[in-house]
């Protein structure tokens, strides 16, 4: 088990007790159904024992073909089952090299990891990367190589200073009205260049969640009325059983000085099956909740994915995307514009295009900034303003995100404001009060 909490997909919600001992298997009463959605503050959840399901999902050819050479005794059914998915994760040497013909940089990398961040992906999104090319995109940012264990200048296990601006266990409060809720320290798959990779995956590590850090977390927020704003995450919140976030969004949405509550989550890109019609009845219940998708690259756009993105707005929950810019992977506008676009396409606003953070051993997936303000510049004017995300620095050290521009102030003359468009044309702006550009005129005329 990952975690206290973040172990949960393994373990079908029908199989135990909210004391954690095996039940009969027997359905709950109505009474005990309307006490798991109104326990008391100080009360864990009693598991709403809801009989399993089949979800009908869309399988690709690329999932159907990977299926049948990997995994050919699984059925259809056991497919879409995401508690299925999470069980059969590839997690070892021997179950990569069943699914890949791995390099030897690959081979040797996997057998030197230990502790934080293993290698897990699920077979759904294991089917969408490259049998036998090491280069292929996605495969390369699941399965770990040599320059994972390189550590450079700059680079540190917790490079945003999360740690240092922890209010409670689980809890980041950096900015005056908003709070990161860690709630889990489990993915369904492990990104190498993964934020958050010192207290993910490893159980009984340094870093543990459970639910009474939950309830010390809660506490402080409640204690704190300048808070409007939770952002959930982790780990990834949505690897955890219905039970378990119907419990603690209500906890947040019975918190009244709370505004805002959003979760961050890959799931819907590398787990679409587990955005189940229970799920999005049990996150429908806490509208208004907004959710932000990590999506790396358009081979993500499947009609799996779909899918669930359609489940999810369909359900009125607003959705935006998050986006790392990651060197010979995505770093480049051929590549990006057509991500935000069939984003568009699928009801998820591009939001954040993040510089790559300096996590120890990040270097081989890190661009130049400058590569990001290139990007931006390649498709402000080109495509709609919708598909254009924030391209953002998240400062090391806890300086929290910093956005940035490309330059489009090209001077001054008197009371004229010289822009440039995207074309590279330069136009002037009546600003007769505005000082914007004049010290860009002063360096020309020195």
């Amino acid at each position: 088990m990952d975690s206290v909490i973040g172990a949960e997909p393994l373990e079908p919600p029908s199989s135990r007790s909210s004391n954690g001992h095996a039940s009969n298997g027997s359905a709950a009463t109505p009474s005990q159904t309307a006490r798991s959605r109104v326990a008391p503050a100080n009360q864990r959840p009693i598991p709403v024992k809801t009989p399993p399901r089949s979800e009908t999902f869309p399988l690709s050819k690329a999932a159907l073909a990977f299926r049948d050479r990997v995994f050919p005794g699984a059925t259809t059914a056991e497919w879409n089952d995401w508690r299925w998915q999470a069980r059969n994760r590839i997690r070892s040497i021997e179950h990569l090299e069943r699914a890949f013909d791995l390099s030897a940089d690959e081979r040797e990398a996997v057998s030197r990891h230990k502790g934080s961040l293993p290698v897990g992906i699920t077979p759904y999104y294991a089917s969408l990367m490259a049998q036998g090319d090491a280069m292929d995109p996605l495969r390369r940012t699941h399965i770990p190589v040599g320059q994972e264990y390189l550590r450079t200048p700059g680079e540190a296990d917790d490079p945003l200073g999360e740690d240092g601006d922890a209010a409670a266990p689980g809890l980041v409060h950096r900015y005056p009205d908003r709070v990161l809720f860690l709630a889990t320290g489990f993915c369904s798959t492990y990104c190498r260049y993964c934020t958050r990779s010192r207290m993910v995956g490893e159980p009984g590590g340094e870093y543990t969640f459970s639910h009474s850090q939950w309830d010390k977390a809660l506490d402080y927020i409640e204690a704190h009325p300048e808070i409007r704003d939770v952002l959930i995450s982790g780990g990834d919140p949505l690897t955890m059983a219905d039970e378990k976030l119907d419990y603690l969004l209500g906890r947040l949405h019975a918190i009244k000085h709370l505004e805002f509550i959003r979760m961050g989550s890959k799931v819907p890109v590398v787990l679409p099956q587990r955005i189940t019609r229970n799920l999005i009845r049990t996150l429908k219940r806490h509208n208004p909740l907004w959710l932000s998708i990590h999506f790396t690259h358009p081979a993500e756009l499947t009609p799996e994915v779909t899918e669930a993105c359609n489940r999810l707005a369909d359900a009125g929950i607003p959705l935006g995307s998050q986006t790392v810019l990651l060197k010979d992977i995505n770093d480049s506008v051929d590549v990006l514009k057509p991500l935000f676009h069939g984003l568009l396409m699928r009801r998820v606003r591009p939001y954040y295009l993040y510089q790559c953070d300096p996590i120890s051993g990040s270097a081989h997936f890190r661009t130049p900034v400058e590569k990001g303000l290139e990007i931006i510049r390649g498709l402000r004017g080109h495509t709609s303003g919708y598909a254009v995300p924030s391209f953002v620095v998240d400062a090391p050290g806890g300086g929290g995100k910093i956005p940035l521009l490309p330059d489009y102030v090209v001077g001054r003359d008197g009371d004229d404001l010289l822009l440039t468009n995207y074309e590279g044309g330069t136009y002037r702006y009546p600003d007769p009060d505005g000082t914007l550009g004049a010290v860009l005129a002063k360096g020309r005329a020195a």
